[in-house]
This record gives C-alpha cells, structure tokens and sequence, in this order.
C-alpha cells in the first residue's frame, strides 16, 4: 500500500455518481441496490474488491474490550451487549459494501426487486440458507424477524417497521414489503434487518431473555463458549452455508475469535503487550508515537498498521443533555464549549497530532463550507430562520484558544455568556437568578482512562467559572443504563457517520427520538429544521439537493452546540501481531469490524 492510495475527489466522484439519479433497481430481479444509480459491481462478481478472495482458513485470535457484559442479545434495548458480536453471528437479507456509499449486494437474498418509486421491495433467499443449528432459514422466518424486531427489539428497529403497510410471502422463497410511507431509503433499510429464527423465539419473552439464551443465527460464528462480564468465544461454522457466495467469499476467516474483557483501557494494552491479545486499535496519535515501542514491536513480532478512509470525522466528545436546565439555554452550551481549552487539552494528551473535529460531516463532500450560508442551503435553511440556532445561516465556527494553561480568552468569552444567560458568580460560585448554585455531572464508563483525563482537565477550568464539576465513572451496564434513559447532565458521545446519511439521521436527533428510551438523541434535539433537512435527504433524487440538505443539517447542528468537539479521527491505527494480515486494497469506508476481523486472515510466518 501507498501513503497516496487515497485521493480526496476519490470520494467526491463516488458520492457524486452514486447520487445522480437513476434507476437503482428496476422492476426486475437484480443482485444489488443502491440509494442512487446503480450498484458498481456486476451481476457476476466474485468478490468484493477490498477483499482477499483466496484468503486461507484458520488460525486463532484474541481481541480486548473493555468493561464487561451481562447480555448475548444484540438486538434488544435491555442489557449490555459485546459490540462486535451482531456483526458475526447474524445477518441480514442484503450486505454492505464498505467501498460504496450504501450500496448492497445479496447475502441471505439472491436478488432484490422495486419498483421506481421504491414504494415497495421483494427478496428472494438464496437456495439453501440456514441457521447455524442447521434448520433452514425461510420466507417465515424473514417475516417473523420484522414483526419481532419491530415490536419487542430495539428502539432502532422500529421506525421502520411503522412505516410497512404489509408483509407477505410471495412465493416459496419471495417475501415482499409494501411500504406506506414515501421513503426511496426503506426499501434498503428493510435489506439490512437481522433474520432471527422463529423456531427459537416464537411464544418466548425476545426483550427480557437471559444471557444463556443466545439468539441463533445465520452467520459464520457461532457462540461456542463465555462467562458473564469476562470473555466471549466465537468460532467459524464448519458447515456455514454462505462460504461460496460472492459477497462472503475471503472473509471470516479466522477459526476462533475471543473476545476478552478487561477493567480499563491501561490493563487491556498492558495485556496487549504481554501477548494475550492479538490486536488493538490507538486512537491516541500520541500514545501511538511514544508507547508503542516495545520489544515486540522492535522485533517485528507486532506490526503497527496505519488505515486512511474517506469517512465524514463523525462527531466525538461531551454531549450536553438539553432536556435539562442550564444546557437547555444556548448561550450556557456555548460558554461551556469556549471553556473548553482544547489547544491545551490537545496537546497534553495527543501531543497536538490530532486536528480538531470541525462539524458532524467534516473531512467529506457533505460538511458545510465555512463562511455563511449560500445557494441551495441559504434557500433550504431559510424557510426556518426563526428556529435556527445563531450562527447557523451566518456561520459558525468552534472557539481558537491560545494554546496556553489558562485560556483567559475563553473563559472571559465564557463568563460573558453565562451573564447573558441570566447567571452570576457569587463568592466564587456560578448561581441561578434564585441563588442556587451551577453544578453538574459528566458521566463516563469507568474503563475510559482518555476520557476521564479529559474530564479532570475540563474542570479545573470550570472550576475557574464557578462550576463544580463531578466526575461519576460507572460500569459499562450502569453507563447504559442511563444514557438509554437519558439519565445524565453531560456524557461522552461518539456518532460515527458515513457518506450515505440516511433514516439513522432521525434516530440519532430527530424530534420523535428526543423523548424515545433507547434512542441515539443523547442531545434532546428537537428542531423543525432538523427534521426538515432529513426529510429532504430521504426524498431528494439530485445530487445538488441531496448535499445541500445535509450541509444544511451540519450546520444546523453544528450551531446547535449541543457537543463539545474533541480531536478527529482521520486515519484507523491497528497494532497487530505479524500473522495477521490483510488484503492490499483497501475500502473507503476504511477500518470498521467488517475490515478487521472480518476480512483479515492468519498466516504464519
């Protein structure tokens, strides 16, 4: 691989082209689909171009999480599950493509019909598809898995079953949804819904099952072994019924996949260093350059791998809950984020080699320009003017401290908003208009060592506004707990995004998610605007206004000020050891589960 295997209008071409519209699917079986155009890869394909298609069987790996787990579910709210383990052990009618933006190729379905309007979309199964218990997978089973998901799993499941007029089967291996509401993305939504079997579920409490109750499923691991909170071991199905289809072909490679659980980040990488884990992702640029130079490394025995993407940045930090008073008053959320020295937080903790997340779909085509507002987002963002947070068609931008420890710029642009905001210090204590003191709590998974590092800096500087700040690092099951209930002042957020935003835009800060338990709208976001801009992405049939719309909702956002932005992430970083490896090409979605594991294989030296 080449430093320049990326080229930035790489990523505009394939947003651009895949937007431009024409008919994805017709009405008429095809292999693929996509939101727009049609799909790159042809009917006869032998596998996806990012993947080693002769890649060898076997070998046995270790990868590290941290905290623990109390559920084997991952398709339910209750319970905290390891997150890698739906990507293994289930699948879905169609599977994704990491080298175009939400394009899918048949998996459990052979083929994919709609009609132009995407008013309605028929699977056909593949012949001979089966759970992992070796009963087969059916039409029934399809239909039972949307009724079930849509009723007792997950929140995230089910919009989309609200908006399917009617399932029905349509021949021995056809099922087709008709779909009531005018959403050209549902057809592929519906291609990405896990298949559980009814055999197993059928008549069973599916929300509330205990941890030994491991949902079957249809793909190439199975769940062989575990203990509660400490380890979970997956290993390949011999007799895996998709190992010859195109969209499978050199994957899944690995003989057994353990998942083991460790106290915090510090103690998983010390047992990375010992050997009793096989890989690990830095996010640190810092940690990267000065702790990652151990024996092992000298000698080559682990390899560190850089993986550039083409990814929007996403959007990571501290969320401020604004269905709680201060943080429902902007003015109190952007004190809080001028507060913020992140030049010096910045460089204590990364050394400085991390630039800073910019917007929610920053380092990509959909991130808004800088500057104010023209052409079709000025159009698309005028309509709302009244509910806009400021700054939105003006432009906004994040604060620039000095670099230095004190941050006496901010923090005086800080207290001038507080003030507006109607709140005083008073004997060295930031208090409401009746006297009562300013004081929160960031919440944090106890694992997170970055994090609380982060925290402990933040509030030495609120404490200079008058601001007690409480740290509450909890337990991975009490972190979820809460956040799923929306049961915090402050939190750590992370919102990765792709180039194809899509109905997950309601989910993550619609107006309906904002009260909905379970949702990803950690900010209580509720704005017309919002929901606006994501019905016109949903709608939109030319590139011009499919962009326009959401660099309209970037900006939106962005201006929201509901995140205190940290450092970027523009490039994966993989230690590994030496018998791990991995195809030459790489997809623009770079590094994700999908790509490592999923695509690697064992060769030793």
């Amino acid at each position: 691989m080449t430093s320049d295997f990326f080229q930035k209008t790489r990523g505009v071409v394939a947003v651009s082209s895949l937007i431009l519209w024409g008919i994805a699917a017709g009405a008429s079986p095809q292999h693929g689909i996509s939101m727009y155009g049609a799909p790159a890869l042809p009917a006869d394909f032998g596998a996806l171009p990012y993947v080693n298609p002769d890649a060898p069987k076997g070998g046995v790996i270790t990868l590290g999480n941290t905290g623990g787990f109390d559920s084997l579910n991952p398709f339910v709210l209750k319970g905290t599950v390891p997150w890698q383990l739906g990507f293994f052990t289930h699948e879905t009618l169609m599977g994704r493509s990491f080298d175009e933006p939400f394009t899918l190729y048949g998996l459990l379905a052979e083929t994919v019909e709609t009609d132009a309007e995407r008013s309605w979309v028929e699977f056909t199964l593949r012949d001979g598809t089966t759970f992992s218990d070796g009963s087969p997978l059916t039409v029934d089973d399809v239909i039972f898995s949307f009724e079930l998901l849509g009723t007792e799993g997950h929140p995230r499941y089910r919009t989309l079953y609200t908006q399917i007029e009617r399932i029905e089967q349509t021949a021995e291996r056809s099922v087709r949804l008709t779909f009531n509401t005018p959403n050209r993305e549902l057809a592929l939504l519906a291609g990405m819904r896990p298949i559980i079997s009814r055999a197993q579920w059928e008549g069973r409490d599916f929300a509330n099952a205990p941890v030994q109750e491991v949902p079957v499923g249809s793909g190439p691991y199975t769940v062989s072994d575990y203990e509660t909170g400490r380890f979970v071991k997956l290993t390949r199905n011999p007799d895996y019924w998709g190992a010859d289809v195109p969209f499978r072909r050199g994957t899944h490679n690995f003989d057994e996949i353990t998942l083991d659980f460790y106290g915090d980040s510090k103690v998983l990488f010390e047992g990375f260093k010992a050997g009793e884990i096989s890989a690990v992702r830095e996010f640190n640029a810092e940690t990267w350059a000065s702790q990652y130079t151990f024996p092992a490394v000298t000698r080559g025995d682990i390899v560190k791998t850089v993986v550039p993407h083409e990814k929007p940045s996403g959007m990571t930090g501290f969320v401020m809950n604004t269905r709680r008073a201060p943080f429902d008053d902007w003015r109190v959320r952007d004190a809080l984020i001028q507060a913020f020295n992140f030049e010096y937080i910045n460089d204590t903790l990364t050394g400085g080699a991390q630039p800073r997340i910019t917007s929610y779909f920053s380092n990509s085509v959909l991130g808004y320009v800088p500057g104010p507002a023209v052409g079709r987002v000025a159009e698309m963002l005028s309509a709302y003017q009244d509910t806009l947070p400021p700054g939105t068609i003006e432009g906004y931008a994040l604060p620039v401290a000095d670099g230095s420890a004190r941050n006496r710029a901010g923090l005086r642009a800080a207290t001038a908003q507080l003030q507006a905001a109607g709140l005083s210090v008073e004997d060295g204590t930031l208090r409401r208009g009746d006297g009562t003191p300013v004081a929160f709590t960031i919440l944090i998974q106890k694992g997170s060592t970055e994090d609380i590092a982060i925290a402990e800096l933040y509030g030495q500087a609120l404490e200079r506004l008058g601001i007690a700040v409480t740290i509450d690092a909890v337990d991975d099951a009490q972190y979820f707990a809460r956040t799923g209930s929306f049961d915090f002042d402050m939190t750590t957020f992370r919102r990765a995004l792709s180039l194809s935003p899509g109905n997950e835009q309601k989910f993550y800060w619609g107006s309906e998610a904002a009260d909905q338990e379970g949702s990803r709208n950690l900010m209580g976001a509720r704005n017309p605007a919002i929901d606006a801009m994501i019905e016109t992405m949903l709608t939109a049939r030319e590139s011009a206004d499919f962009i326009a719309a959401t660099r309209a909702l970037d900006r939106i956002l962005t201006a929201g000020r509901f995140v205190i932005p940290f450092w970027s992430y523009t490039e994966g970083r993989i230690a590994h050891v030496s018998e791990m490896k991995y195809p030459d090409t790489l997809p623009i979605y770079g590094d994700g589960p999908e790509w490592m594991p999923g695509v690697w294989w064992w060769e030793a030296e």
